[in-house]
């Protein structure tokens, strides 16, 4: 087999075929018709004499030969692909491009508004998808390109994954107006006698205070464990439990509400964000644009 006689249009289309497990749906993906799709597949499968596919019920399962072949043929794609794009100048204002970011919902809040404003401004025809992953998946998604970029606390990753902290946010206890504990500064002994409010998506485990406090055999009483910062800032608001959360989201998810945001009287570590980019996009001028961008969104205000 000489390379040079390949269609390499034909590797496109068994990643493709791969990831979506339907010609069907890969002739989607590639905007194909579905008999171009299987033509393509009938010369791959006449390139490699082997049928590479096979149907079970709806689904086409790769054959072992297919298996062997993904990821040498999905590295040698990202190479081409970074290739051409490091060999484009990026232009904000003329570029159309998607760019998909992966973040948790506390970050959109705190990320999305002036990021968004300020894409709007310097490149119209860029659209911004902001998603949520499996933490476990970062650096497959990264490697993939089916995320850009990701924005999440620190994580060990593969050397494959560049990052860079973002944000440093203090924890802040939130209050309501007229609170019991506002007639001092609280410290600690005040924070320990009043009921407490925990946000976690898990169902069981401490929060950040709660680790702190049993480094000293001291604990906290949890009156309330919800999934949302902003369903905790309303209970707050009603009632005279104390919430601890995230300086810079408690000062955006409090207006309005008359909540008052205090320091905590704790020794917590503050909160390190970080952007995660994937080696192969190092590179690229648009994926360098847009982590710039994030970069310059997030700067404190002089």
């Amino acid at each position: 087999m000489h390379l040079r006689r390949v269609d390499l249009n034909l590797f496109v289309v068994f990643d493709a075929i791969y990831a979506e497990g339907s010609v069907t749906r890969a002739a989607h993906a590639l905007n194909l018709t579905q008999p171009a799709l299987s033509h393509a597949l009938r010369r791959l499968r006449a390139l490699f004499d082997d049928a590479l596919f096979t149907r079970h019920g709806h689904v086409m399962q790769p054959t072992p030969l297919a298996r062997a072949l993904i990821e040498p043929v999905r590295q040698a794609l990202r190479t081409l692909d970074r290739s051409v794009r490091q060999a484009q100048a990026f232009d904000p204002q003329r570029a159309e491009r998607a760019f998909t970011i992966a973040m948790r919902d506390v970050l959109e809040a705190e990320v999305l508004p002036e990021l968004t404003r300020r894409v709007r401004a310097l490149a119209p025809g860029v659209s911004l998808n902001a998603v949520r992953i499996d933490r476990a998946e970062l650096a497959s998604e990264l490697a993939a390109g089916t995320v850009d970029l990701a924005l999440d606390v620190a994580l060990q990753q593969p050397r494959s994954v560049h990052r860079a902290r973002l944000l440093r946010d203090a924890q802040v206890v939130v209050l309501r107006e007229g609170h019991p504990a506002l007639g001092a500064p609280l410290d600690l002994p005040a924070y320990l006698a009043h009921a407490h409010i925990l946000v976690s998506s898990r169902r069981r485990g401490p929060g950040l205070p709660d680790v702190a406090l049993a480094q000293s055999d001291s604990s906290r009483r949890i009156a309330l464990r919800c999934q949302h910062y902003d369903a905790a800032c309303r209970v707050v608001a009603a009632t005279d439990l104390l919430l601890t959360m995230p300086g810079l989201y408690a000062r955006m998810a409090n207006q309005g509400l008359g909540n008052r945001i205090v320091p905590l009287p704790l020794d917590v570590p503050p909160l390190d964000i970080y952007l995660y980019w994937h080696d192969d996009a190092a590179l690229d001028p648009a994926n360098s644009w847009l982590r710039e961008l994030l970069r310059a969104c997030m700067a404190p205000s002089p």
